[in-house]
């Protein structure tokens, strides 16, 4: 059994250095970011991403195209020539009224009267009109016209049977019928807008039947609205002269009826329609309002002098006489103050004077109840006066009620006396005006443009009829294409992947046959190889330190051109003096070896389990007839890929291989379906997603970004593989794509092209063209299934 716990020395390839055992053990990993902007830019409308459409289907928007154009001018060659002609018909406002209210003939100036106007130009009353003017019912051509199309000609002559039926074989009813008919269906009639102008506008296949019927439409119009006037004026007087003769009647007895009622229930009514007694009541009812307020007003006073304050009333300070008391008592009693200073109470004099000061004072006291007691007395008559009208004012109201029960009737009856002398007036007024109007003969319409006999058709338009083909063709082509590139969930060009990705296009891969890949990789100036190189540029920028140490090249699913693409990379980065080294990290299905043609012995499965005895384990680094290319094959299949490559022990074998080789490249499984990928990304310091054209889908391609990137990877960027360069739509889209570009100064043939001489072929498959015809087939075959594949 080997002893895991030993160190072993691994020769180092190329280089003789020697591994140590610290191959297995290191620190942690500092690893620069590369490429770590996942910005999805949301693009808005590209008008060259439209021309890229165009270009590329091409071939069916021509196609289409020019089916329209046939399709435009057979529907013209099959259309008989119609002709049209045009009169205007200005509709007038009518002066015959037979009613202010209710209009028997009326022509309003709105949009209705008008739309009114149009639809009795269309009216088949009107078309019997017309056909009954012109005989249209005697004329076959006019009853029977060429079919709109002329291929119903061939087929009635392929059979046999006649073009049109014989007059005669019609009756006269049907004839009429069929006339009417083809008016009707012919006619239209249009309101010039913002005017009080109607065009009416007749198609046929003769020009004369065109313009003739367009004037006898508008004269018959105007000939029907002459005579529905006239006659509905005559009726109206008819009907008003009895009408007038009836209402009189009724008003002469209703007149009589009012007065003798009036009369036998003795209602006097005063000139402004009000009885005597509402007239009473009214007048009561003002005296009663003038008396309740003279009560009040009285009653405010007597309540003055109940409180002693009547010597403040208005009427006892308006007094002249008590204001002359008031004087005379204020002097006296003036002087007495003055002499009680000098004379005693007692005194004669001052005696005298206080008499005199008392007999003022008793007259002015007097004089105040005088006052009080009259207005004592006026209130006492406002109150006895306030009761006297109130009860006169009850008795009247007794009496208006007798009235009111009475005068129901007569209301009645003055009521119908009004209507029916109303009545009367308004129809002496409408019979006067109907004697007036009858005698008029005017029109409501007249004809501004009489129709002219067209010279050219109308119809068909070549013109019209090439660009209605033309556009729904093309836009039956965009549908197609639409439909097209909706089933088409793969990548058909790099602007795809960046947009539904977010990843940096680094680089893009052309087509090349299985059977020549080898050749091609091995020449330096074919275009594949150049293609390489300009990935390898790409990788070296992808960061602020340069490519990556560390790189891991994966796909979403197998046969995408991972393992090709490790291959190459690895030949192009020892070009550059690097020391490279190769790992296949495939446990499952591993495709290094043989790239390389060395066997699958021992490898990276063994180091991982420690089954590599130490005398081997510098034989696990192969070196390659590739100068500087060292590669690590994957060695035996294990049952458990997954749990070796999740192992510490990977890590750190990652980790001292990327100190001891300038660039590491890991050839990874695919990453749908599987663990691999993801976990070895981890380890890597850049992912590398190789994508191929028209064969992996974008839903696979997202999920397998979405894995990678949950695991931690840090994807740098894509290429994208197996794209047709000789496409025209491509090298239209991606100049730089074009086959000149790649395979400049060599004479080799195309990388498209086959590697045998073609000897036992025959001589249209030694044909460029041929073989990419069969490539191309080929391409859309496989990419239809494995769509169906994704789809199922």
């Amino acid at each position: 059994m080997l002893d895991r716990n030993r160190q072993h020395q691994i020769a180092g390839p190329g280089h003789g250095q020697a591994l140590s055992p610290d191959l297995y053990y290191d620190g942690a990993q500092n690893y620069s970011s590369y490429g770590r902007d996942y910005t999805e830019q949301d693009e808005g409308f590209n008008p060259l991403r439209l021309l890229f459409y165009v270009v590329q289907y091409r071939w069916l928007i021509v196609m289409m195209a020019a089916a329209g154009l046939v399709a435009g001018v057979v529907v013209s060659m099959m259309q008989t020539p119609k002709y049209q002609a045009t009169a205007q018909l200005e509709v007038l406002v009518p002066s015959a009224k037979v009613f202010q209210d209710i209009e028997v003939v009326s022509e309003s100036s709105d949009l209705r009267a008008f739309q009114t106007a149009r639809e009795k130009l269309k009216s088949r009353a009107l078309a019997q009109r017309v056909v009954f003017q012109l005989g249209l019912s005697e004329k076959p051509d006019f009853l029977f016209p060429t079919p709109s199309f002329s291929l119903s000609n061939i087929f009635y002559r392929a059979f046999g049977i006649s073009k049109s039926p014989s007059i005669e074989e019609k009756t006269p009813e049907e004839r009429e019928r069929i006339a009417i008919g083809r008016i009707l269906k012919d006619l239209t009639v249009n309101l010039v807008t913002n005017t009080s102008l109607l065009s009416i506008t007749f198609a046929d296949q003769k020009p004369k039947y065109a313009s003739d019927i367009a004037n006898q439409v508008a004269q018959s119009f105007i000939d029907q609205r002459v005579d529905q006037t006239s006659e509905t004026s005559d009726l109206a007087r008819q009907f008003i002269q009895e009408q007038v003769l009836q209402v009189k009647q009724k008003l002469q007895k209703s007149e009589e009826d009012l007065v003798a009622y009036a009369k036998d229930v003795g209602i006097t009514i005063t000139g402004d329609d009000k009885s005597l007694i509402g007239s009473n009541i009214e007048a009561l009812n003002t005296a009663l309002a003038t008396a309740i307020q003279e009560r009040l007003d009285a009653g405010r006073m007597v309540d003055q002098i109940d409180k002693g304050r009547g010597s403040s009333l208005g009427p006892v300070l308006e007094s002249e006489g008590l204001q002359k008391i008031t004087d005379k008592l204020a002097d006296l009693t003036s002087q007495y103050q003055q002499k009680l200073g000098i004379l005693k109470p007692g005194f004669p004099e001052m005696q005298q004077l206080q008499a005199q000061i008392k007999e003022l004072q008793r007259l002015y006291n007097n004089g105040v109840l005088t006052i009080t007691d009259s207005l004592r007395q006026k209130y006492q008559e406002a109150q006895n006066k306030e009761a006297d009208l109130r009860s006169k004012l009850a008795e009247m109201e007794k009496q208006q009620v007798i009235f009111n029960d009475k005068n129901i009737k007569y209301t009645i009856l003055k009521r119908e006396v009004d209507s029916n002398r109303s009545q009367y007036d308004n129809l002496i007024a409408k019979l006067n005006e109907v004697g007036v109007s009858s005698e008029l003969k005017s029109q409501n319409a007249a004809i501004v443009d009489f129709a002219t006999q067209p010279n050219s058709p109308y119809s068909p338009r070549l013109s019209i009829n090439l660009a209605i083909a033309l556009a729904l063709f093309l836009a039956t082509s965009a549908s197609i294409i639409y439909i097209i590139e909706l089933l088409n969930n793969t990548f058909t060009n790099p602007e795809q992947i960046e947009k539904e990705l977010g990843l940096a296009m680094l680089g893009i891969l052309p087509l090349v046959d299985d059977r020549e890949l080898m050749a091609s990789i091995t020449d330096q100036k074919s275009g594949l190889s150049e293609a390489y190189r300009s990935l390898r540029t790409s990788l070296q920028f992808s960061g602020a330190e340069g490519a990556p140490r560390s790189l891991l090249v994966t796909s979403s699913e197998p046969s995408e051109g991972k393992s090709t693409t490790s291959f190459k990379l690895g030949q192009d980065f020892a070009a550059l003096g690097a020391r490279v080294l190769i790992v296949d990290g495939d446990l499952r299905k591993p495709n290094l070896h043989r790239l390389f043609g060395l066997d699958n012995t021992i490898g990276l499965s063994n180091l991982l389990t420690n089954t590599v005895r130490k005398e081997d384990l510098a034989s696990i680094f192969r070196a390659t007839k590739y100068p500087n290319v060292t590669v690590l094959t994957s060695g035996t299949i294990p049952p458990n890929p997954a749990d070796l490559l999740s192992s510490p022990k990977m890590a750190l074998i990652v980790t001292n291989l990327g100190k001891r080789f300038d660039l590491v490249i890991i050839d990874a499984p695919p990453v749908v379906g599987l663990s691999d990928a993801p976990i070895l990304s981890r380890l890597a310091e850049g992912t590398l997603m190789v994508i191929s054209t028209n064969q992996v889908t974008r839903k696979s391609a997202k999920t397998a970004l979405k894995r990678m990137r949950a695991a931690g990877a840090n994807v740098v960027g894509a290429a994208m593989s197996k794209f047709a360069v000789n496409k025209f739509d491509y090298n239209y889209a991606y100049k730089y794509m074009n086959y000149q570009y790649y395979d400049y100064g060599t004479s080799t043939p195309k990388i498209e092209g086959k590697v045998d001489d073609g000897a036992d072929q025959p001589a249209y498959a030694k044909s460029p063209a041929f073989r990419r015809l069969v490539r191309r087939i080929r391409s859309s075959v496989g990419g239809f299934v494995d769509r169906a594949k994704s789809v199922s």
